[in-house]
C-alpha cells in the first residue's frame, strides 16, 4: 500500500469513527429518563401551596353576585336513566351569603331531600369558608407528579387533612401550573357523614365563569346502607351575572368522560 492509499484508507475509518460516534450520541438523546431528565427536581410544595393562597384571594376580589341554575340527578347502581331530577336555582352575594330556591323535581322525591340537605350545608359552608378551604390551616399537602387536564400541565398534590372533619378530604388536588387556581379536586370525606353512607367518593371540577374561577360541577358515590350504591351528579347550566347570562358546565353525562382525563395513579 502506498502513502496515498494509506491516507485515504485512513481517512475512511476515520469517517466510520465518527459517524458511528454522532449514531451514538442520537441514540442515548432518544432514551427516555436520561440524565437531564433525573436532574430534573420536583416543584417546592411550599411555593406552590403559597402561590396557590395568592391565586385564591385574588379570585375573591373577582367575585360579583351571581345566580346560577343547577342542575341534579341522583343514579342508582346501573347509571343508566336517574332515579330523580333535580333543577335549583342558587344565588350567591359576595363575600358569603347564598340563597337557594327549588324550581322543578321529577322522579322519587328522596333526589330533592337529598339536594336540600346539600343545599344547606354549602350555605353553612360559605359562612364559615376559611374552616374547610384548602389551605395550611387545613392540610399538609405532598407532591405527587406532574399531569395534563383537559390541556393544561397541573401539579398533583396530595391531600392530608390535620383532622377529622367531614367537611375536609382526603385525597388529591390538580393545581394549573399557570394560575395557580384548582381544576380538580378528588378524595374521600376525612370523617363520615353519616352513619347510613360509606365509601364515600368525591369528584370536584372547576372553571371560569364571567371571571371568577368556581366549582362548576361534582360527583358523589357512596354506598347507602341497605339500598346501595347510589351516585348524584350536579353541574351548573347557566348562570346569571348582572345582566350577563353565562354558560355552565357540560352535560352530566360527560362527567365520567372528565374524570378519566385525570386518573389516580398512585
Amino acid at each position: 500500500m502506498n502513502k496515498v492509499s494509506f491516507l485515504v484508507a485512513i481517512r475512511e475509518v476515520a469517517g466510520r469513527q465518527r459517524t458511528a460516534w454522532l449514531l451514538w450520541l442520537f441514540l442515548v438523546a432518544l432514551v427516555p429518563g436520561g440524565s437531564a431528565q433525573e436532574a430534573s427536581p420536583a416543584p417546592d410544595v411550599e411555593a406552590i401551596v403559597a402561590r396557590m393562597a395568592q391565586a385564591r384571594a385574588e379570585n375573591r376580589t373577582r367575585f360579583r353576585p351571581y345566580t346560577v341554575t343547577r342542575d341534579y340527578r341522583l343514579f342508582g347502581k346501573e347509571r343508566q336513566d336517574p332515579k330523580s331530577q333535580v333543577t335549583a336555582d342558587v344565588a350567591f352575594v359576595p363575600p358569603n351569603l347564598i340563597q337557594y330556591a327549588i324550581e322543578q323535581t321529577n322522579g322519587t322525591g328522596w333526589g330533592e331531600k337529598i339536594v336540600r340537605r346539600i343545599l344547606a350545608n354549602e350555605a353553612k359552608i360559605t359562612k364559615e369558608y376559611a374552616a374547610t378551604e384548602i389551605s395550611p390551616a387545613n392540610y399538609e399537602f405532598r407532591f405527587l407528579r406532574q399531569e395534563e387536564v383537559t390541556g393544561q400541565r397541573c401539579y398533583v398534590l396530595e391531600l392530608l387533612p390535620k383532622r377529622k372533619d367531614k367537611h375536609l378530604l382526603r385525597g388529591n388536588i390538580w393545581v394549573d401550573a399557570n394560575t395557580y387556581l384548582l381544576r380538580r379536586t378528588e378524595g374521600q370525606p376525612a370523617k363520615s357523614p353519616s352513619w347510613w353512607v360509606r365509601e364515600v367518593r368525591l369528584v370536584l371540577l372547576y372553571g371560569d365563569v364571567g371571571g371568577m374561577w368556581l366549582q362548576t360541577a361534582w360527583e358523589a358515590t357512596a354506598n347507602v346502607r341497605i339500598v346501595g350504591q347510589h351516585t348524584l351528579v350536579s353541574h351548573d347550566v347557566k348562570y346569571k351575572i348582572g345582566e350577563l347570562v353565562a354558560a355552565g358546565s357540560s352535560d352530566p353525562a360527560t362527567f365520567p368522560l372528565e374524570a378519566r382525563n385525570a386518573k389516580d395513579e398512585r
